[in-house]
């Protein structure tokens, strides 16, 4: 299993940014997907996540009405469009899959929001 990162950056608050994560390895249609993010000294949360079949969302309320997570199954990629972005949201982003009880992450991608 492997799962690659991209798309982050520095961005101003008020900007946007799409993150994508690019996964192999496993039948990804199979499979729920999360995006989660870690700021220096605090603990991983859970940001999003999508099911694999029907594709419903799941937010954390931090981030509800301003990010969007998506998965294109054809591309073996799931995304998260981030609008609104404050200083906040500054942190490392991970992408998860958990596949027969064990927990895969990707390298990361940082994303900071600062003027």
């Amino acid at each position: 299993v492997q799962l690659v990162e991209s798309g982050g950056g520095l961005v101003q608050p008020g900007g946007s940014l799409r993150l994508s994560c690019a996964a192999s390895g496993f039948t990804f249609s199979s499979y729920g997907m999360s995006w989660y993010r870690q700021a220096p000294g605090k603990e991983r949360k859970l940001v999003a996540v999508i099911t694999s079949v029907a594709g419903s969302t799941y937010y954390a309320d931090s981030v509800k009405g301003r990010f969007t997570i998506s998965r294109d199954n054809a591309k073996n990629t799931v995304y998260l469009q981030m609008n609104s972005l404050k200083p906040e949201d500054t942190a490392v982003y991970y992408c998860n899959a958990k596949i027969r009880r064990i927990d895969y992450w990707g390298q990361g991608t940082q994303v900071t929001v600062s003027s």
